[in-house]
């Protein structure tokens, strides 16, 4: 575990500042849009954090493989 620090690290930092160069600017009267852009960046971040500590994990294509792997025998 003590080898993936530096990459946690990094990639907090590297989302923190363009979040933060974001935010800025963002109007201050839009709280919907800075509400919107808080959730999908914490979800970005959680997800790069994700494949940082587990980077055999699958993805979204394989999700998809596995729900149409039946029907490729039926069809083809």
């Amino acid at each position: 575990m003590n080898m993936f620090w530096p990459s946690i690290v990094g990639t907090s930092v590297i989302f923190g500042i363009i979040a933060l160069y974001e935010w800025r600017n963002i109007d201050p009267d839009r709280k919907k849009e800075k509400r919107a852009f808080a959730v999908l960046t914490i979800t970005g971040w959680l997800l790069a954090l994700l494949l940082v500590l587990y980077p055999t994990m699958p993805g979204p294509t394989d999700l998809i493989d596995m729900i149409y792997k039946p029907f490729k025998n039926i069809l083809g």
